[in-house]
């Protein structure tokens, strides 16, 4: 109830994440924290601090919430009656809870979806975070993926062109007039040229983009990686170029990227960050896949096939209910002690944990 409680006032209030006041600073920014005290026993963290009707805030759970907020929170909650000010936002949750129940809310659907959406995420951290970790990734295996995907590490250097192709060379000078003045002085100007004049279709419905290629290029002829490597300036255009199968071309360069090598070990955090996202996303799909496999799940095509979708004035991923139908993304590694956004405002303005 009480995990269900949490749901309910964190779908009814707003949340935010408030700074602390300047007092709580030190001079130059920083925060005096008093040293950590020695944990109580069982017996101290029982102790009640509060009742709310069946409720019961013990001094434990009163520890525990608190020190779920960040440093800059906590820095707040030291003197006496710091602390009654964030019980008192404990018991506010818990009363506005119950009359949340009172209400019928926790049968509300958004409340009812919202809860098992939050339970998924901490179902999924709860199942991967123990057997997975990036630091668990082998060089053996980062060093593999290096191997097996080179071509993302290390690259030549790569130019790109827009190319007009004529079958005429006396044609092609006569063009090669206008493409060096202003008609082709912009990109729009030069795509409008190859539209007017280009006899290659393909090429002509990219508006004569040939896109990125390096000195090594196969698919465009050899005379013509050359001269468009020639071009020094983005925006240069070339001369006429004999592409030696009977074709003209004229060029413009409208990019270049530098060579990049990036060794195994500037890579290696990049790699291993990847590895272990396929890991995880591998393991999710299986667990899943497992708990299908054991579950009893009936499809009616026929009353599906049946449900009438409304698309006026519809926003992508929206069930009509503010709520975002798109598959949330699996939870990744928990975060420590989590985010004091996820908490609704009490009313002194502070996050309720």
């Amino acid at each position: 109830m009480r995990y269900v409680s949490w749901i309910l006032c964190a779908v009814a209030l707003a949340t935010a994440c408030q700074k602390p006041d300047d007092d709580a600073s030190e001079p130059g920014g920083g925060h005096a924290f008093a040293p950590a005290a020695p944990p109580q026993n069982a017996a101290e963290l029982q102790a009640p601090l509060a009742k709310i009707g069946d409720v019961t805030i013990t001094l434990g759970e009163f520890e525990e919430r608190i020190n779920r907020q960040s440093p800059y929170i906590r820095a707040r909650y030291t003197s006496l009656e710091q602390k009654k000010e964030f019980l008192d936002e404990l018991v506010r949750f818990e009363i506005l809870a119950k009359e949340a129940y009172r209400r019928g809310y926790d049968k509300d659907p958004e409340v009812v979806r919202t809860m098992k959406q939050v339970m998924i995420q901490k179902l999924m951290r709860d199942e991967l975070d123990a057997k997975f970790t990036a630091d668990a990734i082998k060089d053996a295996d980062m060093k593999a993926s290096y191997d097996a995907n080179l071509a993302d590490y290390v690259k030549p250097e790569e130019v790109r062109a827009s190319a007009i192709i004529l079958k005429n060379k006396a044609q092609a000078d006569r063009v090669l007039l206008e493409a060096k003045g202003e008609a082709g002085k912009t990109n729009k100007g030069f795509r409008d040229l190859v539209q007017k004049y280009s006899s290659d279709d393909e090429t002509k419905l990219r508006g004569g983009d040939l896109r990125y290629f390096d000195v090594t290029a196969k698919d465009v002829p050899a005379p013509v990686v050359k001269a468009a490597f020639a071009l020094v300036n983005t925006g240069d255009v070339s001369g006429v170029v004999d592409a030696g199968t009977g074709t003209y071309y004229i060029l413009k360069q409208t990019g270049r990227r530098k060579s990049m090598t990036k060794t195994f070990e500037d890579a290696k955090s990049q790699i291993r960050n990847k590895l272990f996202r396929e890991q995880r996303l591998a393991a999710q799909k299986d667990f899943v896949t497992k708990l299908r496999g054991q579950a009893t799940i009936e499809i009616n095509e026929a009353n599906l096939a049946k449900v009438r979708i409304d698309t006026s004035n519809a926003q992508p991923n929206d069930d009509g209910h503010g709520q975002n139908l798109a598959p949330p993304p699996m939870p990744g590694p928990a975060a420590g002690s989590g985010s004091p956004n996820s908490l609704p405002l009490g009313s002194a303005g502070q996050p309720i944990p």
